[in-house]
């Protein structure tokens, strides 16, 4: 009776237009009401402890934050400082694409904001320049997903706060694997360079390294950005609630002062910022309702026992934790899908033998190849929002499909070799 009223209930909010949020509290309240006899003041009870834990007041001021860096200009800086860089380099510009979403990545925190902000100024200049436009797309879009694994990450942040996971381990945790994929996406852009050099426009005349250095040396202020957020929280000075708010100070001062901020800007970027948080949170309500509902009657439990009676190797539930991210990111939006999948898979993952702080960095990873896949692929939608027609999703999809390969190739290393999750934070915050 549970899974059959669980199935149903996923299925029709993923075919109707009923939002994913009031979807899954109606199948949780369902569950409740006729498989559990009863038990719906448990599900708001449950709602209330987490919506009034002092950790998930990050995540609004986080959105918050992402949001003003991005109407205050502050991307075109940092394009225009990094790009330099590349002239010379076989793929040119797309390197810069790649380079400038993990920086940006690592003070924005969330996936289509970095590809919106790096977009809308890098699509305009590589058009101009000749470079295939499909692929500026693709790089843009591989790069954006960038933003949900680089720290600060609204993925990483959420599912430490629903999951009782370290955040400041989780941010630590997913730098070298970001890093990582920006270094494999570079080489494919370098490989597709060499195949199809009439794809990169022209060639740049070469910029001497002086003028280089001091150019990258005038974006100091995304290092203090960077400091205000990740180096309070790991200096001990502040939590990650307290840090959040002083990114936001941190990102008002450096959009007045380096941008083109202004009032009418923050106001747009706070309207935005509710709307975005108002959207998550109601997704998280009712993924919480849901998980309830499952606890309640037992199914996460149940499922493990079962999956540990059946004598399942560790990575045959892994490649099945794998096949069901792939198969339902064509449907829902990154976040969305964590949120509605954690309660089922968490518990999955550590009875099978997974680290909680590796699993976290797996399923971002996961969501983020949601982000590149249609008929949902949010970062596609973007930025084909962004070209205003001239590339089809059809056409950035098929050009993603490297990436695509490539984020998936990340999570088979990082299964064969987890120590490159674990190194950094087991190294700043010891093995506990």
């Amino acid at each position: 009776m549970v899974w059959f009223l669980l199935i149903l209930g996923l299925v029709i909010t993923g075919v109707t237009a009923v939002p994913i949020g009031i979807g899954l509290a109606l199948t949780g309240l369902s569950i409740l009401r006729f498989a559990a006899g009863g038990g719906e003041d448990l599900a708001i009870t449950a709602v209330w402890n987490v919506f009034v834990d002092f950790t998930l007041s990050a995540v609004p001021i986080f959105i918050f934050m992402g949001e003003i860096l991005l109407v205050s200009g502050v991307s075109s800086r940092i394009y225009n400082a990094i790009a330099p860089f590349f002239r010379q380099v076989p793929g040119g510009l797309l390197h810069t694409n790649i380079a400038v979403c993990t920086v940006f990545g690592a003070v924005s925190g969330a996936s289509t904001s970095t590809a919106a902000a790096v977009g809308s100024v890098a699509y305009p200049e590589l058009r101009n320049r000749g470079y295939n436009r499909a692929q500026v797309v693709a790089t843009l879009a591989a790069g954006g997903t960038l933003g949900l694994l680089i720290p600060p990450s609204l993925s990483l942040l959420l599912y430490g706060a629903t999951q009782g996971v370290s955040i400041g381990r989780l941010f630590l945790a997913g730098v070298v694997p970001g890093l990582l994929l920006a270094v494999m996406f570079m080489m494919a852009i370098g490989w597709r360079a060499h195949r199809h050099p009439d794809d990169v426009g022209q060639p740049q005349a070469a910029i001497p390294f002086g003028q280089k250095l001091r150019g990258l040396l005038a974006i100091w202020p995304v290092a203090f950005l960077v400091f205000a957020v990740l180096g309070t929280m790991y200096l001990g000075l502040a939590t990650p609630t307290e840090a959040a708010g002083l990114g936001v100070v941190a990102a008002i001062a450096t959009g007045v002062c380096w941008g083109e901020l202004n009032w009418r800007k923050i106001y747009r970027a706070f309207f935005t910022s509710v709307r975005v948080f108002g959207a998550i949170a109601t997704i998280m309500l009712g993924a919480l309702v849901l998980s309830q509902a499952l606890t309640i009657m037992g199914a996460p439990q149940a499922l493990v026992s079962t999956v540990m009676d059946l004598g399942l190797p560790k990575y045959a539930v892994l490649a099945a934790v794998i096949l069901l991210y792939l198969v339902l990111g064509c449907f829902f939006d990154g976040i969305s899908l964590m949120l509605m999948t954690i309660p089922i898979v968490f518990p999955l993952m550590m009875a099978a033998g997974f680290d909680p702080v590796w699993t976290g960095v797996t399923i971002t990873i996961l969501i983020e190849i949601g982000m590149l896949t249609p008929p949902v692929g949010m970062n596609l939608f973007v930025l084909t929002a962004i070209t205003d027609g001239e590339v089809s999703l059809a056409r950035a999809a098929m050009a993603a499909i490297p990436y695509w390969i490539l984020l998936l190739l990340g999570v088979l290393i990082l299964a064969a070799l987890p120590d490159i999750v674990l190194w950094l934070p087991n190294l700043v915050m010891g093995n506990g």
